[in-house]
């Protein structure tokens, strides 16, 4: 069975008409979801038969457990989309909402759900971003910044997660930072990183807004003389009133997956 390299190899299959029946905005972003595991290539009304035999019709039931248990998450999500007035739900999360689809902003870029749920966005959706955005969009109360900013880990709630949180995001920050030295200028290209000055007496501060109302603050000190380098995050305190504790970390371990990625590949 023929599988795909990357979003391209799925685009070139299609017939590029943007017609919508899939329920994706066009056939790019099809494309985009079919490569990713969110849809299957059958859903495209003008597949034959012999390129489904080729490159096969993939379904939940073939999907690995993390495969299906992210389809059923995401699923149940967008059903609760469905439910939820977005043009209300807008004005409270710093977005607009215009022809039935709502918009906000993920380190710069625009991502939006429409009232059937479905997702289009100018960054790659995957598993660690597309659930917390969603249960922000769903559950977030709110709530204007405060711009005191506090660790993690204390957080009102983030009692159960605080140590994973310290190993799989502070840890994983500081090292991709201590071994790539564009790291912040990828951030702040690539992220929409904005640098500030006088925190916590910082060599280098800057924050970056994975969501609206959940900007991140990373403060990081060089190495000096038998003194390790060091590097902090902080969150403003009202985060986990604007996002559950749960998926402020997912989402935080999804930006060190994206920086190591970026690491790698300019190193």
């Amino acid at each position: 069975m023929t599988k795909f390299n990357n979003t391209m190899d799925v685009f070139k299959l299609l017939e590029k008409t943007n017609c919508r029946k899939c329920n994706k905005p066009t056939c790019l972003a099809f494309a985009a979801a079919v490569f990713q595991g969110q849809r299957s290539l059958s859903e495209c009304p003008f597949i034959g038969k012999d390129i489904l035999k080729a490159y096969g019709n993939k379904n939940d039931k073939k999907k690995s457990g993390p495969d299906r248990d992210y389809a059923k998450v995401m699923a149940r999500l967008k059903e609760n989309i469905k439910q939820t007035d977005l043009k209300s739900r807008a004005k409270i999360l710093g977005g607009k909402f215009s022809n039935n689809r709502l918009t906000i902003k993920i380190l710069g870029k625009d991502f939006s759900v429409d009232i059937k749920g479905e997702i289009s966005t100018d960054i790659h959706v995957n598993r660690w971003i597309a659930p917390p955005v969603l249960n922000y969009i769903l559950s977030s109360k709110g709530l204007a910044l405060t711009e005191k900013w506090v660790p993690f880990r204390e957080l009102e709630t983030s009692k159960d997660w605080a140590h994973f949180f310290e190993h799989q995001c502070v840890k994983r920050f500081k090292k991709i930072a201590d071994s790539s030295s564009s790291f912040f200028e990828n951030i702040i290209e690539i992220f929409n990183g904005k640098p500030v000055e006088n925190h916590y007496e910082a060599d280098i501060a800057l924050i970056i807004k994975p969501l609206p109302l959940l900007p991140m603050l990373i403060c990081y000190n060089n190495p000096e003389e038998e003194m390790e380098s060091d590097l902090n995050l902080f969150f403003d305190s009202t985060a986990d009133k604007n996002l559950p504790s749960a998926n402020i970390y997912t989402l935080s371990t999804g930006l060190a997956n994206m920086l190591e990625k970026l690491a790698i590949t300019h190193a």
